[in-house]
């Protein structure tokens, strides 16, 4: 795989100038004839500078639309503009909490109902195979409150977002961004024996995270490669690009994207998508499918990869290093006891998963099972589980004897579900290794919790070698050396499954209905404007290269607290930084009693000194907001869920200081929470405890101020510092003065 910065100009091949176009074809290449100019301008309209889109559908889960939905009614809700798909694959479990998961499905049920939406029961999809078999099409665009929203594979362009960006649809607002630039893929030759989308789609993860080639840049699959895969594979290859970081994806579409959506029903929602005119790219990869080998993932991020035959080959030195970045991780909480797991000069794991929308899809499933037939898994500590990601994927396995052959093999056949991707299923042992055909391998992603001693890991694989490995009895295989059939049976989707449960609602709003509420679901807090000055308590700060926002904000079982913000927010940074929480209830008490008329020194002692220190300073600051913070070099990779910045507000947080953000998605979700994602270059000038005078920062913003200066309060005195302020759009301006996109709608 080679990357090209200078970018490149495409048409039917790849050309490194467009000289050697123009002499070849005579035609000049332009940014307005790649795949995605001609999807965001049929979406939208360019104006001060942004890029202004309504999407086609969209679509959210069972921890995100309970509160894109209460949100959505505090900013005037009549009825759904767009069909909107409320999956439940995420709290399908209904075990943590007693009835409150059940209690959302209900409340989701009766929103549906009220609003003219469409409801899939608990174990019928995850969210984006119901997204592909039902919705995405050539030319179309989809946005959904689940980072892994995408379906380029299809000619579709998605987007996962927090959820805030779905209640601005939800109120016929417009998603506002900059043009993205666009980063050509070109796939050449076919993929070798054993190889899966999983291994290609590592290999491009590693290329491309650290380097951040494609942060926030839309990817374009092109090339002869294409035709070389099928539907289902080039689907397992489009969703792992989240993991790179990029906005969304496209591909040329074909014959068989055509065939694709005639077997699900919608063929008339097929369109031809090729490069027709000679394109310009900001950025190429040459990706050739024939030199990519089996690959994994170590703990603990999908870019932490390996071939797995360089990993055989030097396990001992390559697990002693990841051992290493565990323990800096973790910060000495806990140890990854990694080296263990080579025993006779192979590495043995404890547990082999196969789920979700990225392993579950009916190609995998085949091949597992030609691999694992007549063989066994064996009855010691190695267990491999197998989630069909849709039930008409589940009926076809079963009518195809795939699912009849893994089972005799001894894997556990599951329902739809998502949870092994966030750490509620399949939570392995202490100190056990998990190899998954999912999406993540973050830390927590398999359930354990390192701050009670708790840790079990998770690698990334792809379901074929999953299987060679389970074959093996968990010692790690590669599917390349293994010999097995390749042939997939026949494909066959029956909608009936659907016709049968899922609710389908668009068109058809009943305001009549009312919705239905579980003890547990609860209203936002209220929420203040942004003061003249703020004061703000650095309550943590995280020095790690990245911080995810399931460090943010912990998956697994607090997933069941997601439509009660204040219970959620007490497990905010629990598994980084366990005293954050405390220490933001004291600034928030301390904010209280201000606003009341009081002394917030009762509620925060320290809070005399820090004045005094501003008074020698020659500035009051009992006047200033009084909030919290979070300082983080580079804050919010992975998930969509606006719950990292929502629940940072809920406990009194105002701001996040960073290097930078690790994506679009969480960045728009701090301010449309009412929270400045400030930048700073010199960190070091702060530190935990320490505190932030701002004055001026609503004038400020305002404005459109590029810089503003803040006075920092600590043992030492005070001393000056710069912060930078974000480039926001009026509206985006206007969000933050109101103090979040609630506040906000209600005025305007």
């Amino acid at each position: 795989m080679k990357l090209f910065e200078k970018g490149c100009y495409y048409k039917g091949k790849i050309y490194e100038s467009a000289d050697a176009l123009f002499a070849e074809t005579g035609l000049k290449a332009s940014r307005e004839n790649t795949l995605s100019y001609g999807i965001l301008k049929e979406h939208g309209e360019e104006r001060d500078g942004k890029l202004r889109l309504r999407f086609d559908a969209m679509a959210s889960h069972d921890i995100t639309y309970v509160g894109i939905i209460q949100t959505a009614r505090a900013g005037g809700l009549e009825k759904f503009p767009v069909p909107y798909v409320l999956t439940n694959c995420h709290n399908s479990l209904c075990a943590v909490g007693g009835t409150i998961n059940e209690d959302d499905h209900v409340f989701g049920l009766s929103a549906a109902k009220k609003y003219g939406g469409i409801f899939v029961p608990a174990h019928m999809a995850v969210i984006h195979q119901y997204m592909r078999e039902c919705f995405a099409s050539p030319g179309k665009m989809i946005l959904g409150s689940d980072s892994h929203t995408r379906y380029g594979a299809l000619g579709c362009m998605a987007i996962g977002e927090g959820g805030p960006e779905l209640v601005k649809q939800l109120l016929c607002r417009t998603y506002d961004i900059d043009a993205p630039e666009t980063v050509c893929v070109h796939l050449t030759g076919r993929p070798r024996h054993g190889v899966g989308p999983q291994d290609v789609a590592l290999a491009l993860i590693g290329a491309v995270f650290e380097n951040g080639f494609v942060k926030n840049k839309v990817i374009e699959f092109v090339g002869d490669g294409i035709k070389s895969l099928s539907v289902d594979y080039r689907n397992g290859i489009d969703v792992m690009t989240t993991e790179t970081t990029c906005l969304s994806t496209v591909w040329e579409t074909d014959g068989k994207v055509k065939q694709y959506l005639a077997l699900h029903g919608r063929e008339d929602g097929y369109k031809c998508l090729k490069v027709e005119k000679p394109a310009c790219y900001d950025g190429l990869i040459e990706l050739k499918l024939d030199e990519i080998e089996p690959m994994i993932a170590l703990p603990y991020h999908p870019a932490n990869v390996y071939t797995i035959r360089q990993l055989n080959e030097n396990a001992a030195d390559i697990l002693r290093e990841t051992e290493k970045k565990a323990e800096t991780l973790f910060g000495g909480r806990v140890k990854a006891d990694l080296v263990s797991k080579l025993k006779d000069g192979k590495i043995r794991v404890e547990q082999g998963v196969i789920a979700g929308c990225a392993g579950g899809i009916y190609e995998n499933l085949a091949s597992a099972a030609s691999i694992l037939r007549g063989k066994s898994t064996g009855n010691g500590a190695f267990s491999l589980s197998v989630y069909p990601a849709s039930q008409p994927v589940y009926l076809a396995t079963v009518e195809n004897g795939i699912l009849r052959t893994l089972a005799e093999s001894g894997a556990v056949i599951k329902t739809a579900f998502c949870g092994p991707c966030f750490g509620a299923g399949d939570v392995p042992a202490n100190g056990a290794i998990s190899i998954r055909h999912s999406t993540r391998n973050f830390p927590n992603r398999e359930g354990s919790k390192p701050g009670e001693g708790q840790i079990s890991s998770v690698a990334l694989m792809d379901a074929r070698s999953i299987a060679a490995s389970a074959a093996a009895g968990g010692v790690l295989t590669s599917a390349a050396d293994i010999d097995y059939d390749e042939t997939v049976p026949e494909y066959r989707f029956d909608k009936g499954v659907y016709e049968s449960r899922v609710y389908s609602g668009y068109g058809r709003a009943k305001p009549e209905e009312g919705l239905v509420y579980g003890p547990n679901i609860a209203d936002w807090p209220k929420m203040q404007p942004l003061f003249d000055d703020m004061l703000y308590k650095v309550a943590a700060y995280i020095t790690d290269p990245v911080t995810t926002t399931d460090e943010l904000i912990p998956s697994g079982e607090t997933s069941s607290y997601r439509s009660n913000p204040e219970r959620l927010s007490a497990f905010a940074l629990s598994r980084k930084v366990p005293e954050y929480v405390g220490r933001a209830k004291q600034v928030r008490e301390a904010e209280r009693i201000r606003l009341e008329g009081g002394s917030p020194e009762e509620a925060l002692p320290e809070l005399a000194t820090v004045y005094a220190a501003l008074n020698g300073a020659g500035e009051d600051g009992r006047s200033a907001g009084i909030y919290s913070l979070v300082y983080a070099n580079k804050p919010g990779d992975g998930s969509a869920r606006e719950q990292a910045a929502s629940c940072q507000r809920v406990l009194g947080g105002g701001a996040n200081i960073a290097k930078e953000y690790a994506t679009k998605r969480y960045r728009s979700n701090l301010i449309n929470w009412g929270m400045i994602p400030f930048t700073a270059e010199k960190c070091g000038d702060f530190a935990c405890g320490d505190w932030i005078y701002v004055k001026g920062l609503r004038a400020a913003i305002e404005n459109a101020e590029g810089e503003i200066k803040a006075l920092v309060i600590n043992g030492d005195g005070v001393k000056e510092t710069a912060l930078k302020l974000p480039t926001l759009t009026e509206d985006e301006r206007r969000i933050i003065l109101e103090g979040c996109l609630i506040n906000y709608y209600r005025k305007y």
